[in-house]
């Protein structure tokens, strides 16, 4: 049949969800590996401490321990964190002479079983000289905090300070000041870190838990004594990555070179309470935010200080303060801006990139101003927010934080999610409540938001091929775990050929057929691969008409797609050559043109050029019992603009995971260390990980303003409700609790927190 509309826009059902709710899509720990011996850590029990001696002479006795080293058996590299730091923060994957966190690494076992390479660990002793911690990044930066570095002469890896605007406050009549914290949380994954190291004659096998395969590939082949092409790193099914699984870990490090040493596989598995430890964390800033307004409420200039914890080892967690100095303005017109922002080393687990990596900080703090500012002038947070709006006709336009803005219509999603909300008879239960003096108040927050997404990384590896069985095999450089990519790209296929989506082969996540690709973070994934594979399925298309016309003796601009069977002159479906014989006939020297080179396949890198921003309005309703202080959310309305949809049901389920991540911040989770670096929140005991059962259901719906800065006019999602539902729910918060005189919460928001300052305010401290 002729084609009809396009499938993009369409809500789709996803084609990867039989296979892994079947428990067909395998873990790391579920690869049975002939041969393999197992791996444990020897972890530093204290954060800050010079390593005086380590025996590990009764463990290497214990039954069936293989060998058991520590950093004067093997020779290995440092690891540098971050290209844009000083060199002196590399890591040395086995701890020398000192240990800057608890966690960080002093030795390694390797045994025939787990159990006996865990019993191993307990016997390895470590003699420490402890030296004094710093856990608190403002404190770090003090003259006389201890320095984790001593050769640098600071805690302060990374700094971008401009010196002092005088003028930013021009104009102004009123001045809000606001002291807000970005909690540090853990990542979480269902699955936790993990690597299988198989050395090979020619090099080595390491199958990773990673969100980029060929990244690590170019990355840990130098560290391992290999050139990239002997290193093949694949990536089976990953449970969860939200920025956490990225980058080279020092124990896929250790463990290859360990592998290499004993010639024979090994494999390392964290355990949850390991996992707690050892793998980087995120957010984890202090911002002090001012904002200057006139009496009407438009602001004319902001002035910022951020303070990023850069944990124990600074690598890209001590740049991401720049993503948030970056994206302090928002969706404001705010003619000046004067933020300073500074990644700071202290003895915690090291921090990196997290679901929104950097610009859920940014939202926060000027979300939270500008609710104070609202406060202060009495007017409402939502008219305040309008007046202050960038317009639609000023696209694009370049902020005064060097943000390239493509396109955006702020005040339609703020409208949508008001409506869905029924806003003013909210404000009015609200009023009714505090008159009665009701036990149970209500309270209303808003948060608009603009996000910066395929940051720096604007180029991915795409190529579309019809292969001999009439399937259409789709190769890519992204990653997929959990987004829905097999569906996306293969919608983009139909779309472009009229191939059916289950003919549709995604192929990813291994080195060895994928040559090159930037990976999966920063939500780039349909908008930069998904451009790749629309260009090169584009051309495929071409290179098919001009087959399907020598084989017809048509002209080319005669030939048509016909879906679900293949290319025929237009008008004449019977004659029509399916893409099984297209893809045989290219492959026959006396029935394809005499021109012709190679399959039916196209390969290419698209190049976005720009970073894309999406944006969007959340709005949150929660009630607040006075007597126990518990906070329950009872309404979460989302309305996020991805620019054109591709599925409605992928992208709902990036705004329904986004959401929960966002309010678990705000009501539930914190990483937490005592004076002395000692983690109070190692396991899910102690860390707060909220389940389903806790939020209500939410409420989403979305605007389209495309970008013109790729062909699907896509821009991301994957950590715009993350970004959006935060602010809004600790925004609601604090106005339940206003008409008391509270004016500022910090996260999360225990019953305990909320209770205190419930009585505080009743009391008048």
């Amino acid at each position: 049949m002729a084609r009809s509309g396009s499938i993009l826009g369409n809500p789709v059902i996803r084609l990867e969800d039989p296979r892994i709710l079947r428990g067909a899509a395998p873990y790391v720990d579920d690869l049975a590996v002939t041969g393999v011996a197992h791996v444990a850590f020897v972890r530093s029990t204290i954060a800050h401490a010079r390593v005086t001696a380590i025996d590990t002479s009764e463990a290497k006795a214990m039954p069936g321990v293989v060998d058991v080293f520590t950093h004067a058996d093997l020779e290995l590299p440092d690891v540098q964190g971050f290209i844009m730091l000083p060199p002196v923060f590399a890591r040395s994957p086995l701890a020398k002479d000192r240990v800057r966190f608890v966690g960080d690494i002093v030795a390694v076992v390797v045994a025939e079983t787990r159990a006996q390479a865990v019993d191993a660990v307990e016997a390895v002793v470590v003699d420490y000289d402890p030296l004094p911690a710093v856990v608190d990044p403002e404190a770090a930066m003090a003259e006389d905090a201890p320095l984790l570095f001593e050769e640098h002469g600071s805690n302060v890896a990374f700094a971008m300070d401009m010196g002092d605007d005088p003028t930013v406050f021009e104009g102004a009549d009123h001045i809000v000041t606001v002291r807000s914290v970005s909690q540090r949380l853990a990542a979480v994954p269902m699955e936790t870190n993990a690597i299988v190291a198989e050395p090979r004659p020619d090099g080595i096998t390491l199958t990773i838990p990673t969100q980029g395969p060929n990244s690590v590939r170019d990355n840990i082949a130098p560290l391992l004594g290999y050139e990239a092409a002997q290193v093949r790193v694949v990536a089976p099914a990953v449970g969860g990555g939200f920025g956490a699984k990225q980058g080279v870990y020092v124990e896929y490090v250790i463990v290859g070179h360990a592998a290499k040493r004993l010639n024979r596989p090994l494999k390392w598995v964290e355990t949850r309470s390991e996992n707690m430890l050892s793998m980087v964390q995120g957010r984890g800033q202090l911002e002090y935010v001012e904002l200057g307004l006139t009496n009407e409420g438009r602001i004319v200039g902001m002035k910022g200080r951020v303070i990023g914890d850069a944990g124990a080892y600074p690598a890209i967690g001590a740049f991401l303060v720049y993503f948030t100095r970056q994206m302090a303005p928002g969706v404001y017109d705010i003619p000046k801006v004067d933020v300073k922002c500074f990644g700071v080393a202290t003895n915690t687990t090291p921090m990196a990139a997290y679901r929104g990596a950097g610009r859920p900080e940014a939202t926060q703090f000027i979300e939270r101003a500008l609710d104070v500012a609202a406060d202060e002038l009495g007017i409402d947070p939502v008219e305040i927010r309008r007046r202050n709006f960038l317009k639609p006709e000023a696209f694009p336009l370049t902020t005064v934080t060097g943000s390239n803005y493509d396109s955006g219509d702020y005040d339609r999603p703020l409208t949508e999610a008001c409506r869905i909300a029924d806003y003013d008879g909210l404000r009015a239960e609200q009023a009714a409540r505090r008159a009665r003096g009701d036990a149970k108040l209500l309270g209303i927050g808003v948060s608009t938001y603009v996000e910066i997404t395929a940051p720096g990384i604007f180029s991915e590896y795409g190529k579309v091929e019809v292969a001999a069985d009439g399937f259409v095999d789709v190769t890519v450089g992204t990653s997929s775990h959990g987004q829905g990519h097999r569906t996306a790209f293969a919608m983009i296929i139909q779309d472009v050929l009229g191939v059916p989506m289950e003919k549709v082969r995604l192929i990813q996540s291994d080195t060895d057929v994928v040559p090159r690709g930037s990976g999966t973070m920063g939500s780039r994934s349909v908008q930069i691969a998904g451009s790749a594979v629309l260009e090169a399925g584009t051309q495929v298309l071409e290179k098919a008409k001009r087959l399907a016309a020598h084989l017809l003796e048509a002209d080319p601009d005669d030939i048509t797609v016909f879906e679900g069977v293949g290319l025929g002159v237009a008008g004449v479906p019977a004659n029509a050559i399916t893409w099984q014989e297209l893809a045989l006939a290219a492959t026959e020297a006396d029935r394809r043109p005499a021109d012709w080179e190679g399959h039916l396949a196209v390969e290419l890198d698209f190049n976005q050029g720009e970073s894309t921003y999406p944006f969007g309005a959340h709005l949150a309703v929660v009630e607040i019992d006075t007597d126990t202080g518990r906070v329950e959310l009872q309404r979460m309305i989302a309305v996020d603009d991805c620019g054109r949809i591709i599925n409605p049901v992928l992208v709902r389920g990036q705004q329904h995971g986004g959401i929960a991540q966002g309010v678990a911040q705000a009501l539930y989770e914190q990483v937490v260390y005592d004076d002395d670096g000692n983690p109070l929140t190692g396991n899910l005991m102690d860390y707060a990980m909220p389940s389903a059962a806790e939020f209500p259901s939410f409420e989403t719906a979305n605007t389209e303003t495309p970008t013109p800065r790729n062909p699907l006019g896509a821009k991301g999602i994957g950590e715009s409700a993350t970004i959006g539902s935060t602010p809004a729910v600790q925004n609601a918060v604090v106005d339940a609790l206003s008409h008391l005189g509270v004016t500022h919460l910090d996260m999360p928001f225990t019953a305990e927190r909320v209770w205190r300052a419930i009585q505080e305010a009743k009391a008048g401290v």
